[in-house]
């Protein structure tokens, strides 16, 4: 193993006696790989694992948490974005080691990139606007993220200068970038919550969308367009006779749910000790055993209120409406303000952005709706793509459940005991699932 300059001997020591084993099994499930994790137990290492597996593109299918005393065991079934299992022993080995070195906690960074962070009121056209004044300050963006929720805007865009290439670092320039985004976010009734801010590392970006759309309270605010996807359910209860408060969450499944739910539970320092994670179909079913960092369970209807709210909002985020375009072109000054203007001169709202550069390509996505929030007019859209380029800008329609609200039965559930398993008989079954005990009678 090569180790990173930062260690000393002792530290190497430490890390030798906790590293993670890590071992990966493509015959006892049929349909996934099951990537099984045994660890020491310290506060975020569910997250490293899920975050490891979730970066490397792969879809979570089911998933089982048990904690011992000082110990962790984690088990995830796994297919690639396809539903496919994994079979190429290169991209085996190279999970297996990328989930062995997570604990060095250091998160995915762009090196060599400025960082600029962004929130406010959304409104359309806002991203233009961004761009445009970008662009005019010889910015050139080669990533970003943004995320759209109930009004509010949260966005991390990584630059470098368009002359020399390099990353922004003249203190005078950055000021400059600073005052004149956050005029564009406070717009004419924003004057108090638009912010900006510049640096130059960043960690993991979706989690820093969360603690950033987090810090702004979106939970708390009323939300501009209704959820699209009424099925959400979010329960939390106390198991007091385990000491725990238990979190079962039933909602559409998506890539990266279960990333979105663990980091937001660590962020609000909880301690995840138990959990099963199903997915059947489009569906997924959630149930986590949590206490506070001093192990305590939740202790009031309030606290359990802003963790239903804090929960919802965080799986809401990703989940934007809208018809999803995908721009594949050559990489130009402007190009983004270009893009970006020409959605809002024809009345399109862009809800959510992935932008990233390769080379000399650019490979962006869109999610857009109309100025209220409702499925854009496919003219328009048409009209739009022309006006870019046929070839360079395609349609992907979202599933038709982000289009309009459908009736569904609410997941039959008891209440109180009847809805908590003993916790003991809870991890005996799991470990029969997995094949690691005969019996759990």
């Amino acid at each position: 193993m090569e180790w990173p300059t930062y260690l000393d001997e002792y530290e190497k020591l430490i890390i030798r006696m906790s590293t993670p084993r890590v071992m990966i099994d493509n015959a006892g499930c049929s349909n996934a790989t099951r990537v099984m994790i045994d660890s020491a137990r310290k506060h975020g290492i569910l997250l490293e694992a899920v975050q490891v597996l979730t970066d490397l593109n792969l879809s979570i299918k089911k998933a089982y948490i048990s904690s011992d005393g000082r110990w962790f065991m984690d088990v995830f079934h796994v297919t690639d974005l396809n539903g496919n299992k994994l079979t190429d022993e290169s991209v085996l080995s190279y999970i297996e080691q990328s989930l062995e070195t997570a604990h060095y906690g250091r998160s995915k960074s762009f090196e060599g990139i400025t960082a600029l962070e962004l929130t406010g009121t959304d409104r359309v056209g806002l991203l233009s606007e961004v761009f445009a004044v970008l662009s005019n300050l010889q910015c050139n963006v080669v990533d970003a993220k943004m995320w759209t929720h109930n009004g509010r805007i949260a966005s991390l865009i990584y630059l470098k200068d368009n002359d020399s290439g390099s990353p922004i670092e003249d203190s005078q320039k950055l000021d400059v970038i600073e005052v004149m985004l956050r005029n564009v976010l406070k717009g004419d009734n924003d004057i108090r919550s638009a912010k900006t801010s510049v640096s130059l590392a960043v960690t993991h970006t979706e989690r820093r969308l969360h603690q950033m759309m987090f810090a702004d309270r979106d939970y708390e605010r009323e939300p501009i367009i209704e959820s699209c996807d009424d099925s959400l359910v979010v329960l939390v209860q106390n198991y007091l006779q385990r000491g725990y408060s238990v979190v079962n969450i039933h909602c559409k499944d998506r890539t990266e749910l279960l990333f979105d739910v663990v980091c937001t539970l660590t962020d609000m320092q909880y301690v995840v000790f138990h959990a099963t994670v199903d997915t059947s179909g489009d569906r997924a079913s959630m149930e986590f055993f949590i206490k506070h960092m001093d192990g305590s369970p939740i202790s009031s209807e309030a606290e359990k209120q802003r963790v239903i709210l804090c929960l919802r909002a965080a799986i809401e985020r990703r989940a934007s409406q809208g018809v999803r375009l995908e721009l594949c072109t050559s990489d130009k000054k402007g190009l983004l303000a270009d893009v970006t203007r020409t959605f809002r001169e024809n009345g399109l709202n862009v809800t959510r952005a992935e932008i990233s550069t390769t080379m000399d390509t650019a490979l962006n996505v869109f999610y857009v709706t109309d100025a209220i929030g409702n499925p854009a007019d496919p003219k328009i859209i048409e009209s739009v793509r022309e006006k870019i380029g046929l070839s360079n800008l395609k349609v992907k329609e979202l599933p038709l459940i982000y289009h309009k609200k459908v009736e569904r039965d609410e997941p039959a559930m008891g209440t109180g005991g009847a809805m908590l398993l003993s916790l003991g008989s809870m991890v005996r079954r799991n470990l029969y699932n997995l094949g690691l005990i005969k019996s759990y009678s």
